[in-house]
């Protein structure tokens, strides 16, 4: 079973990659985890398509140099569930860049543009992940020792 990286604990071909591929999804934590792992694969077009038109970024701005993903956490969500229209998903998706264990907080916001759920904008925060830390992949060691090691 390849597991899905968005940490549903589902197998990526039964999680995110049908929504990848094209299937919608059905509620805003949905595309959420879908856009973590679009992140995750370099699925620039995947994203692209399910950001909203208004604050869409130009083509060839997203990619670049890239993080090395360790792990998202849903901290929260409001709305955004098959029957509505507008949703937030609040999250931290851990990383690694340059050396450096980081976590992006966002509270992400969502809304539908003709049925299908699009992600609008976020407020976000970055914050360091201290070499003594808990790493954030889950296994209950330090980050120096674990996915913080060079």
């Amino acid at each position: 079973m390849n597991p899905c990286p968005c940490g549903s604990g589902w197998p990526l071909a039964a999680c995110c990659e049908p929504i990848l591929d094209g299937v919608l999804a059905e509620t805003a934590e949905a595309l959420m985890r879908s856009r973590y792992t679009a992140y995750l694969l370099g699925r620039y077009d995947y994203l692209r398509r399910s950001w909203h038109p208004d604050t869409r970024p130009e083509p060839g701005a997203l990619g670049g140099t890239q993080p090395t993903w360790i792990s998202l956490e849903i901290v929260d969500t409001e709305a955004g569930n098959p029957d509505d229209d507008e949703g937030m998903v609040d999250f931290i998706a851990s990383y690694r860049s340059g050396g450096k264990g980081k976590q992006l907080h966002e509270q992400s916001r969502f809304v539908r543009v003709d049925s299908e759920w699009r992600y609008l904008d976020g407020r976000c925060e970055v914050r360091d992940i201290g070499r003594n830390d808990l790493c954030p992949c889950g296994s209950g060691r330090k980050f120096k020792r674990c996915c913080g090691g060079s």
